[in-house]
C-alpha cells in the first residue's frame, strides 16, 4: 500500500479543493478508510489568480485517487481531467453516457484552443513565459476520455465501498445530481442546477433524502428576470438591425448555443424579427449540436424539432468559413464560443465587431468575475483580446435570465422537496455573497444548518 493510501483517514470526509468562495473549479474530495472519490474535475476560470490553479499539483496524490464521478460536462467540472490523468489518475471515470459524449467534445477543444493560443502567442511573442505551453494538450485529453464508464441516468455504479445514483438535474444534456452513499452516508451534491422552465432541458428530478447536501449557489442572491423572453430579444435584433448593425452572442457551445438558435429560430418563423442569416460558428456547439438529436430522449424536443433546429442556419466548421465572416456587410445573428468571451472564435468576431457602435454583443448567461465577458457587461471602456487593448463601442446587452442556472428560489423550492432536513449543507460554487446570501436562506427560511466552505477546508461527516 502507498503511502498516500496509508494516510486516508478513517472517519469519512469530505474536502473542497475547489468551487469553495467561488463559482468555478469543482472538486470535492471524499474519503474513507478505503476509498478516495473525487466528485467533479474542474478548471478553475476567470481571475487570473484562480487560473493559475489549474497549473499547480492537485492537492493529494492523483494516483490515490481511486474514482472521479461527474455530475455535468461543462469544463468548470470536468476540464481538469486530462492533468489529473496526467499526475497519475488511473481512473475509472463515472457520469452519464450524454455526459461521456459532451466530455469528448468539450475536452478536446479545450485542449485545441489551448494548444493554437500557446502557438498564437509564441508566434507573435505575447506571452511571459517561453515558450508558451497549453495546460494540455490534444493526447492528455484522449487519454483522459480512455477512461470513462457511463452509468444511465437513474442508475448507480459502485466502486469499493461507495455506490453513487445519477439524477437528472436539467442544467445541460446528461447533467445529474449525485446520490453518493459511502460508509452509510448519502451525501448529495446538487451539481450545477437547472431551472423548471428552461428552453430545452426538463426540470430537474426532486432531490432525495440525504445526510449531507453539497449545494451549488451560483445565483444564490438573485432572481432572474420574469419579463418575456422573447420580447426582450425581439426588440435587441430590431434596434440594432434598425442600425445597420449586427448581434453577436458569445455563448456556451453546450446548452446555451442551442437555446438560443432555438429562441431565434422560433422569432424568426413567426416574423418578430427579420429573416437575417443566422450563423453558428463553433465547431464544438455545433457537435453538440447534433449530439441533441442522438439524446434527444433527455430534453423537451423531439428528433424533428432537433432536426429543424439546424433548418436555415449556417454552421460554420472551418476557420476559412469563420474569417469569411469579416466580408459580411449586411445584418446577421452570430452565435459563437464561448459563453464568457474567455477564448475561441467569438474573440476574433469582438476583435472586429466591439468598436462599431451599430453592433450589439449580447452575452447570453452567467458572467463570472475576472473574465472578459464580465469586464464587458460592466461597461469596461476597453478590453484586451490576444495582447491588444480594443474600445468598446457597440452596445452590450447581458441576458443572464437566460442562465441554466436556477435563481435562489428556485434552488430553495427545489430543496424543500427533500424528505428530510441534512445533517449539514454546504454551499458552494458561488461568489461569497452570493453563497453566503443562499446560506442564510437556509438557515433562516428552512431552519437547516449550512455553512460556506473555504479553498482547501476539511469536514468530517460524522
Amino acid at each position: 500500500m502507498s503511502e498516500s493510501k496509508l494516510q486516508k483517514n478513517h472517519k469519512p470526509r469530505i474536502s473542497f479543493f475547489g468551487a469553495a468562495g467561488t463559482v468555478t473549479g469543482s472538486r470535492y474530495l471524499l474519503e474513507t478508510q478505503n476509498s478516495r472519490i473525487l466528485v467533479d474535475c474542474g478548471l478553475f476560470q476567470g481571475y487570473k489568480f484562480l487560473r493559475e490553479k489549474n497549473w499547480q499539483p492537485f492537492p493529494v496524490d492523483a494516483a490515490s485517487i481511486d474514482v472521479v464521478i461527474l455530475t455535468h460536462a461543462h469544463l468548470d467540472h470536468s476540464g481538469y481531467l486530462p492533468v489529473l490523468v496526467a499526475q497519475g489518475f488511473k481512473g475509472p471515470i463515472y457520469s452519464t453516457a450524454a455526459t461521456r459524449d459532451l466530455c469528448k467534445i468539450l475536452l478536446l477543444d479545450s485542449a485545441k484552443i489551448q494548444e493554437e493560443e500557446a502557438n498564437f502567442r509564441n508566434r507573435h511573442h505575447i506571452s511571459k513565459h517561453h515558450p508558451a505551453k497549453p495546460l494540455y494538450t490534444s493526447d492528455m485529453a484522449e487519454k483522459a476520455l480512455a477512461l470513462f464508464e457511463p452509468v444511465d441516468e437513474g442508475k448507480s455504479a459502485s466502486f469499493g465501498d461507495m455506490q453513487v445514483r445519477f439524477h437528472p438535474n436539467g442544467h445541460i444534456l446528461g447533467s445529474t445530481y449525485l446520490d453518493v452513499c459511502l460508509a452509510g452516508k448519502h451525501i448529495l451534491f446538487s451539481g450545477d442546477l437547472g431551472r423548471p422552465s428552461d428552453l430545452i432541458m426538463r426540470p430537474p428530478e426532486p432531490p432525495c433524502y440525504c445526510d449531507y447536501l453539497v449545494i451549488e449557489s451560483t445565483y444564490g442572491n438573485r432572481l432572474h428576470d420574469q419579463r418575456d423572453l422573447m420580447t426582450i430579444v425581439a426588440d435587441i435584433v430590431n434596434e440594432t438591425v434598425s442600425h445597420g448593425g449586427s448581434v453577436l452572442i458569445p455563448s456556451f457551445a453546450v446548452g446555451r448555443a442551442q437555446g438560443m438558435l432555438y429562441l431565434i429560430q422560433t422569432l424568426r418563423n413567426k416574423k418578430r424579427i427579420p429573416y437575417l442569416p443566422i450563423y453558428l460558428d463553433s465547431p464544438m456547439a455545433i457537435s453538440a449540436t447534433e449530439l441533441m438529436q442522438r439524446h434527444h430522449h433527455l430534453h423537451k424536443l423531439s428528433h424533428k424539432q432537433c432536426l429543424k433546429l439546424s433548418h436555415d442556419i449556417q454552421f460554420l466548421r472551418t476557420v476559412e468559413q469563420s474569417m469569411a465572416l469579416n466580408e459580411v456587410v449586411m445584418p446577421c445573428i452570430i452565435v459563437s464560443a464561448s459563453g464568457m468571451a474567455t477564448g475561441g472564435r467569438v474573440l476574433h468576431h469582438l476583435k472586429r465587431m466591439l468598436g462599431n457602435h451599430r453592433n450589439t454583443v449580447m452575452f447570453a448567461g452567467y458572467q463570472a468575475g475576472g473574465t472578459r465577458g464580465a469586464r464587458l457587461v460592466a461597461g469596461e471602456p476597453k478590453v484586451k483580446i490576444h495582447g491588444q487593448y480594443y474600445k468598446v463601442k457597440a452596445r452590450i446587452e447581458n441576458m443572464d435570465f437566460l442562465s441554466a442556472h436556477a435563481d435562489c428560489d428556485e434552488i430553495l423550492q427545489w430543496l424543500k422537496q427533500i424528505p428530510a432536513a441534512p445533517k449539514h449543507c454546504f454551499v458552494t460554487h458561488g461568489e461569497a455573497e452570493a453563497a453566503d446570501q443562499l446560506r442564510i436562506k437556509l438557515n433562516e427560511e428552512l431552519g437547516w444548518s449550512a455553512s460556506t466552505p473555504q479553498m482547501g477546508e476539511c469536514q468530517i461527516l460524522r
